[in-house]
C-alpha cells in the first residue's frame, strides 16, 4: 500500500510523514524527491537545461513507480510518499502506472491558506549554514504557490483533503492514519497487472451528428482515448468492443453493427505493451443516447466529442495517426491496415 501525501511546499508534508513513519509499525519513507537528484547526477547538463523541475522529465515520472514497487518488493508493508504532484497528467501517469503493478494507493492532499504557506516558507531552512542556499529556495517555493492555487480545482476533487492550519505534524500524522484505515484516500483505479505479452485491443469510434468523434479521459494515464480496451483470452475481436463499450459508456450495441476502420499493429514502449489494435465505427449517437452516457469512476474521468484537429492535443502522437487514418476509412468506406499508426507497405 502506498500513502500518498500531496499538497505545496509550506504544507508540512515531510514532517507529518515523519510523524506519520513512527505511527505504522512496518513502514517506509520514501521521498521520490532522492530520484530528481539521482537524475540530476546522472543526466547531463544540456538535458537538465531543458526542463524546469525534474518532475518534467519522462525518466522521473517512470522511475517513481518502479522504485516504489521495488522498494516495497524489498519491505511490503506501507509505503508513505511525501511529494508535491500539481500537474494532472503526471498524477495520471504515475498512479496509473502504481495500479498496474498492483499497488494500492491513498490520496491525501495537506492545505493550508495562501497566508499559513507564505510565513512557514519564510521561516523556512532547508540548509542550516548557508543562507544564500536557503534563501532561494525560499523563492523557489514561494514561485509554486500561484502553481498549487490553480491545481486545486483537480487536487481537491482527487484526493482527500485534509487542512493542517492550526494542526501539528503529530496530529496531521494521527488524522492520515486513521483516515487511512476508514479508506477515505483510497484511489479506486482498475488496472490488470502488467504483462510481457502483446495484446489485442479493440477501441469504437462514436460519433455526434457534427461528425465529431467522441474521446474518454482515463484517470490512469495522461493523454486521452478512444472507448475500447484490451480482447481477453478467447474474446472474438468485436465482442470485446461491445463489451468494452458497454462498461465504458453504457452503450449496447450490436456486433453486427460494427464496421471495422483499421488495424493498427503498435510497437512496445517502455513498459507500455504493443500488438494489434483495431479500430471500429460504432455510428452517431442520438442525443438520447450522449445525455444516457455513464461513465466508470475508477476507469475514465470524462468525455467529449472533438474534431480531428482538437484531437491532436489530447491524444498521444500514434493514437492520433490511427484515428486520422481511420477517419479516412470510414469516408472511404474500406478499412486500413497500419503500423505503428502509419499506413504500411502493401502488395
Amino acid at each position: 500500500m502506498i500513502i500518498w501525501v500531496n499538497g505545496t511546499f509550506g504544507a508540512g508534508k515531510s514532517s507529518a510523514c515523519r510523524e506519520l513513519v513512527e505511527l505504522l509499525p512496518g513502514s517506509t519513507l520514501f521521498d521520490p524527491e532522492q530520484v530528481g537528484d539521482a537524475l540530476r547526477r546522472i543526466l547531463p547538463a544540456h538535458r537538465l537545461a531543458e526542463v524546469r523541475d525534474f518532475q518534467d522529465l519522462p525518466a522521473w515520472r517512470r522511475l517513481v513507480p518502479e522504485v516504489a514497487a521495488a522498494v516495497l518488493a524489498e519491505v511490503p508493508g506501507t509505503l508513505v510518499v511525501p511529494m508535491t504532484l500539481l500537474r494532472e497528467d503526471y498524477r495520471d501517469e504515475i498512479f496509473g502506472a502504481l495500479a498496474a503493478r498492483g499497488l494500492t494507493v491513498h490520496h491525501f492532499v495537506l492545505h493550508a491558506e495562501e497566508t499559513i504557506l507564505r510565513e512557514r516558507i519564510a521561516h523556512s531552512e532547508e540548509y542550516p549554514g548557508d543562507p544564500e542556499a536557503s534563501e532561494q529556495c525560499r523563492r523557489w517555493r514561494f514561485a509554486k504557490l500561484p502553481a498549487y492555487q490553480r491545481a486545486q480545482s483537480w487536487l481537491h476533487r482527487d484526493a482527500r483533503v485534509l487542512e493542517t492550519g492550526g494542526l501539528t505534524p503529530l496530529q496531521v500524522a494521527r488524522t492520515l492514519a486513521a483516515l487511512v484505515k476508514e479508506g477515505a484516500g483510497h484511489c479506486p483505479i482498475v488496472r490488470a497487472a502488467d504483462s510481457a505479452d502483446d495484446t489485442v485491443a479493440a477501441a469504437v469510434l462514436f460519433f455526434d451528428e457534427d461528425d465529431r468523434v467522441l474521446l474518454v479521459d482515463p484517470v490512469y494515464k495522461p493523454d486521452w482515448e478512444f472507448p475500447g480496451g484490451v480482447v481477453e483470452r478467447g474474446e472474438a475481436p468485436t465482442l470485446a468492443a461491445v463489451r468494452e463499450a458497454a462498461e465504458e459508456l453504457g452503450l449496447n450495441l450490436a456486433p453486427e453493427a460494427l464496421r471495422l476502420l483499421a488495424v493498427d499493429w503498435e510497437p512496445r514502449s517502455g513498459v507500455r505493451r504493443g500488438g494489434m489494435r483495431l479500430v471500429y465505427d460504432g455510428g452517431h449517437l442520438t442525443a438520447g443516447q450522449r445525455a444516457a452516457l455513464r461513465l466508470p469512476p475508477d476507469e475514465l474521468r470524462d468525455w467529449r466529442f472533438v474534431t480531428l484537429g482538437e484531437s491532436r492535443g489530447l491524444l498521444s502522437a500514434g493514437r492520433y495517426r490511427r484515428l486520422a487514418v481511420a477517419l479516412e476509412a470510414r469516408g472511404v468506406g474500406a478499412p486500413r491496415y497500419l503500423e505503428a499508426g502509419r499506413p504500411a507497405a502493401q502488395g
